[in-house]
């Protein structure tokens, strides 16, 4: 018989000996936070101010990826091709697509790049910043300010680990994103030249850690060495940050190998998971979950975790294979961090009406099974 979900709310405590954790002696300010939930794993000087550097770029690329098409025609002003610093070598009069030049801006740092970008999504530097900052708003960073698209120093241009951990952690979400971060080399040729560009990703994470997948490196003089790291083990993922940390590779590593260890991973949903079922001339039909779903849980943590379907109990046929029909939200100590649709299991035709319901028997040894376990 297969699993049936229907609103699921658990609670699970676990109980073993915690890790030694060695402090991250060489940052000024560390940070690491679950990417599902965003909860803090270890911190260190968490929300002191302090200037971010290239990791700026993170905040550039959403604002780009989620105002822009990626196949948009950017021109490259004499502003953008001459700025100081590190460079994707973009030239003065020469056109490029939106998203090869977020591979610039990620992988080679361009600050070329990113000015080319805030030139085209708002006209100029500061009017980009605005809307850098009203992102920022939005993600209820309080500690954030942004006055420019690169992380060249200024002042007023500053955020916290925690602050930094969590725009990383929204950037993530973006699928754009995620592809380009997690990118080692990329090509790209000019639309208007024979130009082409060869990008190298500066973070080295990719190459040193397993599971790594992204995401930002920085470095100015005043600032010190910034890093924003990523990786991905058995369903879970956590995300690190340093400001002015020497050692950052290293101190990435013990970081995420700490969050890891202190860690396990539960999978809340199966694909293929009935959901609601439905039957027509004597036959039953199945809306099912269309993937898994995991949560890392941490140790000595109390969590309660909800399960809620969005899904009508009327649906109109005909309805495809695989068609979604609705989505499982997941929450979390009452915050959504999550979702998984619901799609058909199979084509149902030769009927208009179909009311689906929930097998009680079915879903309580559902959740009989992840109380026990």
């Amino acid at each position: 018989m297969k699993k049936i979900l229907a609103l699921v709310i658990m609670t699970i405590i676990t109980f073993s000996q915690l890790s030694a954790f060695a402090m991250v002696e060489s940052a000024e300010c560390a940070c690491v936070i679950n990417a599902l939930t965003g909860d803090v794993v270890f911190s260190k000087n968490m929300n002191q101010k302090h200037a971010m550097a290239s990791t700026t770029k993170i905040m550039t690329a959403i604002v780009a990826i989620e105002r822009c098409n990626m196949d948009e025609i950017v021109d490259v002003s004499a502003t953008a091709a001459n700025q100081e610093g590190s460079a994707a070598y973009i030239s003065e009069g020469n056109q490029y697509y939106m998203k090869d030049l977020l591979y610039g801006l990620m992988l080679n740092s361009g600050n070329d790049a990113a000015v080319a970008i805030a030139e085209h999504v708002s006209g100029s530097e500061e009017s980009f910043a605005e809307l850098m900052n009203e992102k920022a708003e939005e993600l209820g960073l309080g500690n954030t300010h942004f006055m420019n698209p690169s992380g060249l120093d200024n002042p007023e241009h500053y955020t916290t680990v925690y602050n930094l951990a969590l725009i990383a952690r929204y950037a993530m979400t973006l699928p754009q994103f995620r592809e380009i971060v997690a990118t080692q080399t990329a090509q790209v040729q000019a639309l208007n030249s024979d130009e082409i560009l060869y990008f190298s990703n500066h973070n080295k994470m990719l190459s040193l850690y397993e599971g790594a997948n992204g995401i930002k490196t920085g470095f100015t003089k005043s600032t010190g060495r910034c890093l924003v790291s990523s990786a991905q083990r058995d369903g879970m993922e956590f995300i690190a940050v340093t400001l002015n940390d020497s050692n950052d590779w290293n101190d990435h590593a013990e970081m995420l190998d700490y969050a890891f260890s202190e860690h396990y991973p539960k999978k809340l949903i199966e694909q293929g998971d009935t959901v609601k079922v439905t039957n027509i001339d004597g036959k039953d039909y199945s809306m099912v979950a269309a993937s898994d779903f995991t949560i890392p849980f941490k140790e000595h943590q109390k969590t309660q975790v909800e399960v809620i379907s969005h899904i009508s109990n009327d649906l109109q046929a005909p309805i495809n294979q695989g068609e979604k029909v609705g989505w499982l939200e997941i929450v979390c100590d009452g915050v959504s961090v999550g979702e998984v649709d619901i799609i058909s299991e199979n084509d149902i035709y030769g009927v208009s009406n179909i009311r689906l319901k929930n097998s009680f028997f079915s879903s309580f040894i559902r959740v009989a099974k992840i109380l026990l376990v």
